[in-house]
C-alpha cells in the first residue's frame, strides 16, 4: 500500500493519521513530535536525522504491511539536537503534546508551538555575542526594501536603498535567512544564508501597513517616522511579519519599533571593499591578522560590541552625523558607570574617610602654618554616598547584575516581596518533597516540573502500590508515573 507524505491512508492509526495532518502543515520542517519524554521523527525526517545526527533509525508497525521509519531523541537532550540541525541548514518544528493525556478523550492533542530556522535561534549559547543574527526580508526592485530583524535582541530595522546598493547592505547585515517574492534570484551576498520563498503579494506594503500599526499600537505609520518613499522597506516588513507569525504562534512582543533608515545616510561599503579594508575579517585565509574592528573593539558588553560592528560596517556619510557620534561617546567615555562589585569597593573607600580625617586633624595640630587646619576643616565625609551605598548594597555584591543580591534585605519592600516568592517557593517544593517521603515511605520519590504539566511527583513503578489516595495521575512513562496533589496544584 502506498504511503502519502501529506495525507493519511485506510491503515493509519489515529496517532499517524494526527502525525500526518500536522506535518503537512509543515512539509518544510524537520517535525519533532512530541511523544511521552521523547520527540519521535518518522519518514525521511527520521531518515535524515540518523544520517545528520548519527541516531539509530528503527521502524514503527502502522498497522499496515509495511513499518514506518523511526527516530526519537529525548526532550531533555532536544535542544542540542536541534542546534545541530539548525547549523546544518535544515529547519526544525516543535510540536507538544499540548493536552493533559489524563484529561484527552482519545487521542492527546498536540500542536506545533514553534518552527526554529537559522535565522530565529534564540538560544544565547547558540549565537556569537558580538555578532547580530539577523532574518531580512527583501523587497527587490530599482528602489529596494529591506527588513532586517534580530529576534535575539529584537533589534528591527528598515531600510529603502537604490538597488546597486543592496548588495553590500546584505554584505553589512550577513543575514542568516533571507525571505524573498517567489522566484528572486539569491543576491549574492545571501548565497550562504537559507533561502525562504513566499508569495509576492505579501510584501505589498498596502497589504503590511495594517500589520505594522496593529503591531506597534499606531493609528498609522506616521508614528514609525515612514514616509511614502519607505514602501519597499514596508512591504518587505510586512512580509516578514506575516512568516514570523507561522514561526513563533504564541508571538515575539520583544520585538522593538523599527529603526528607519534610507540610502544616503552611510557609505555603502560592497563584500569585497569591505574584505580588503579589513574591517572585521583578515585578508589571510588562515584567520590570522588584525582587523579594524578588533583594534577599536574594547566593549564590555554583547549589546555594546554589535553596535560597534554595525557601525564599522556602515560608517556614516555626512559630517555633523559623525561630529554628534563622537561627542555622544565622549559623554559616556567621560562618565562611566560602576558594576556591583565596584560600587561595593567605592563604599567601603569612602567609608575609611573618617580615619583620614582623624590622622589629619592630628596632623594639623602639629601644624604651625594653618594650611593643614584649612584643608581638616573643609574636609568632607561623603556622606551623602555613603550612607546609600551602605543602606542599599550588600556585603559583597557580586561582580556582575544577576550573578547573585546586589541590594540588601530591607532595602527595598517590593524587592524582598518579589525574593520572598523565588525562595519561598523554592523552600516549599524541598520540604514538600521531603514531608512526602516521609508520608509514603518512598525515598525516591522526587518534586519534578515541565513546561507541559507544570509540578508534579514522580514515582517509580517498583513502589505504585504505596501510592496515597489524594494522588492524581497525570502521566505515565517507562518506569514511573507522574501525579499532582491538590496542594502541589496550588
Amino acid at each position: 500500500m502506498s504511503r502519502r507524505r501529506g495525507g493519511s491512508t485506510a491503515a493509519d492509526t489515529p496517532l499517524m493519521q494526527q502525525y500526518r495532518e500536522i506535518k503537512a502543515r509543515h512539509s518544510d520542517a524537520i517535525l519533532f513530535f512530541r511523544m511521552g519524554d521523547f520527540y519521535e521523527m518518522f519518514f525521511d525526517d527520521a531518515k535524515v536525522a540518523a544520517r545528520e545526527l548519527g541516531l539509530t533509525l528503527t521502524t514503527r508497525n502502522n498497522g499496515g504491511a509495511a513499518d514506518v521509519p523511526l527516530a526519537g531523541v529525548p526532550v531533555k537532550a532536544a535542544q542540542d539536537y536541534v542546534r545541530r540541525l539548525i547549523e546544518r541548514g535544515f529547519r526544525v518544528a516543535i510540536c507538544e503534546q499540548v493536552e493533559d493525556p489524563k484529561q484527552a478523550k482519545g487521542l492527546v492533542r498536540r500542536e506545533v508551538v514553534e518552527t526554529v530556522t537559522p535565522g530565529t535561534v534564540l538560544a544565547e549559547d547558540w549565537l556569537e555575542g558580538g555578532e547580530n543574527n539577523f532574518l531580512i526580508a527583501v523587497q527587490p526592485g530599482k528602489r529596494a526594501g529591506l527588513a532586517a530583524l534580530d529576534l535575539s535582541t529584537g533589534e528591527f530595522i528598515l531600510e529603502t536603498l537604490d538597488e546597486r546598493d543592496l548588495d553590500g547592505a546584505l554584505s553589512r547585515y550577513g543575514p542568516k535567512e533571507l525571505v524573498l517574492p517567489e522566484g528572486t534570484p539569491v543576491p549574492t551576498p545571501g548565497e550562504g544564508a537559507m533561502r525562504t520563498e513566499r508569495e509576492p503579494w505579501e510584501f505589498d506594503p498596502r497589504q503590511a501597513a495594517p500589520l505594522l500599526t496593529q503591531r506597534f499600537g499606531l493609528h498609522s505609520l506616521d508614528g514609525l517616522g515612514i514616509e511614502a518613499e519607505d514602501a519597499p522597506s514596508v512591504g518587505a516588513a510586512g512580509a516578514l511579519l506575516r512568516y514570523l507569525v507561522e514561526l513563533q504562534p504564541t508571538g515575539a512582543p520583544h520585538i522593538g519599533r523599527p529603526l528607519v533608515c534610507r540610502g544616503g545616510d552611510t557609505v555603502p561599503l560592497d563584500s569585497m571593499t569591505r574584505r580588503n579594508l579589513e574591517l572585521t575579517e583578515p585578508l589571510r585565509s588562515d584567520g590570522r591578522g588584525s582587523t579594524l574592528l578588533s583594534v577599536l573593539d574594547r566593549t564590555v558588553t554583547p549589546m555594546g560590541a554589535r553596535l560597534l560592528r554595525q557601525w564599522v560596517l556602515a560608517p556614516l556619510r555626512t559630517l555633523d552625523a559623525i561630529t554628534a557620534r563622537l561627542a555622544a561617546v565622549d559623554v559616556v567615555v567621560l562618565d562611566p558607570r560602576g558594576r556591583p562589585r565596584d560600587l561595593g569597593a567605592l563604599r567601603d573607600s569612602l567609608g575609611r574617610l573618617p580615619d583620614v580625617q582623624s590622622a589629619l586633624d592630628g596632623l594639623a595640630r602639629r601644624d604651625t602654618s594653618t594650611v593643614l587646619e584649612g584643608i581638616a576643616q573643609d574636609f568632607d565625609l561623603l556622606h551623602d554616598l555613603v550612607d546609600p551605598l551602605r543602606r542599599t548594597l550588600t556585603q559583597r555584591p557580586p561582580a556582575a547584575i544577576g550573578d547573585g543580591d546586589t541590594i540588601r534585605a530591607g532595602a527595598d519592600g517590593v524587592l524582598d516581596e518579589a525574593r520572598d516568592l523565588r525562595d519561598g517557593g523554592k523552600r516549599f517544593i524541598a520540604g514538600m518533597q521531603a514531608r512526602e517521603r516521609e508520608r509514603t515511605g518512598i525515598p525516591s520519590l522526587k518534586v519534578g516540573y515541565n513546561k507541559v504539566f507544570g509540578y508534579y511527583i514522580e514515582i517509580t513503578k517498583t513502589h505504585k502500590h504505596a501510592v496515597p489516595r489524594d494522588y492524581e495521575r497525570r502521566q505515565t512513562l517507562t518506569n514511573a508515573e507522574r501525579y499532582v496533589t491538590p496542594e502541589l496544584k496550588d
